[in-house]
């Protein structure tokens, strides 16, 4: 589609320089709605690129993002005078997010997305206990720690890199299962799993050792046990700049 066809809608974060941007761009190239768009130009932090591809995925839209937030991980830099170039020349990235089941111990259950990761962690003094199934085989019977997380490849240089996981490529078809202080055993640093595997975690002595659950901003507390598996079903598309994709970022985030 040319440049100048192309119908864009602009949102932007609750950060002034956010908001700033989006009124700079509108008086430029003018503004529709979400529904009536041919992509969603999303001008803030990682943390509203996530909110803005789950509101986008109804409606199969592609979201590019421009950094006006302290993170831009999944952004592109920002530049108010080539907008329509750079989108006729963007490069689509196709992510399928975790689905998060989980059950807490009134008896209610929390269902989310996660496109980064699901994770677990400790809401009490001592360590959480975790027995840890995948595909119904219990493959680690007790895992003390402060916590554990499933990761996506997109996810993988967040939450996961920081608790010392593994970077993924974006065409990998693996998870991440990474331990957040792993106490026992001492040395295990993780698994990588098959993107399509269910992973279970049970909380073990559950209100000795409270633990909640977040699948990326959605949280559920006190816990007694989480499913998590990929869903190829959903797929949020998010567009990047050519040799700036999630691809090269992810390479080059293990060389600096």
């Amino acid at each position: 589609m040319g440049a100048g066809n192309r119908k864009i809608c602009f949102v932007a974060s609750d950060a002034d320089v956010a908001g700033a941007a989006a009124a700079a761009l509108t008086a430029r190239y003018g503004n529709v709605a979400a529904e009536a768009a041919d992509v969603i130009v999303a001008l803030g932090g990682d943390g509203f690129m996530l909110s803005t591809l789950a509101a986008a995925q109804p409606m199969d839209k592609p979201v590019y993002g421009m950094n006006r937030g302290t993170v831009g991980f999944l952004m592109n830099e920002f530049s108010e005078t080539d907008l329509p170039a750079r989108l006729d020349l963007a490069e689509e990235a196709v992510l399928n997010p975790l689905r998060m089941r989980a059950d807490c111990a009134d008896g209610s259950i929390v269902e989310a997305l996660a496109i980064n990761e699901v994770s677990l962690y400790r809401t009490g003094p001592q360590a959480a206990k975790l027995r840890i199934s995948v595909d119904g085989r219990i493959r680690m019977a007790e895992l003390v720690c402060d916590g554990a997380m499933l990761a996506t490849p997109a996810g993988s240089t967040a939450y996961n890199y920081s608790a010392h996981g593994p970077i993924l490529p974006i065409g990998a078809e693996v998870l991440a299962l990474t331990p957040v202080a792993a106490f026992r055993p001492r040395r295990w640093r993780g698994a990588l799993l098959p993107k399509a595997a269910k992973v279970r975690f049970d909380i073990l002595e559950p209100k000795k050792r409270p633990v909640s659950a977040v699948a990326d901003s959605r949280d559920a507390r006190d816990i007694v046990a989480v499913e998590v598996q990929s869903d190829p079903a959903i797929r949020y598309r998010i567009l990047f700049d050519p040799g700036h994709g999630l691809e090269e970022r992810l390479i080059r985030e293990q060389f600096e």
